[in-house]
């Protein structure tokens, strides 16, 4: 990825993230996938609730996960 850190930082702040689910109440009782799957709902609601398109702002993030960016 062309941005400082790029992929590595990426994955480490992915990581971060995902950590936080895992570590919160019932988080590690879940399987990788299905954290990766609540923190997608968490998003979709948080888009809901802030009136962000989650759709047109996953398109952005493959078109910059294509094109090398972070």
């Amino acid at each position: 990825m062309n941005q400082p850190g790029g992929r590595d930082a990426a994955v480490r702040r992915a990581n971060a993230a995902l950590e936080t689910y895992t570590l919160s109440g019932d988080g590690w009782r879940r399987s990788p996938g299905e954290t990766l799957q609540q923190v997608l709902t968490d998003l979709l609601c948080w888009c809901d609730d802030t009136q962000r398109d989650f759709d047109a702002a996953l398109e952005r993030a493959r078109a910059r996960h294509t094109g090398g960016l972070t």
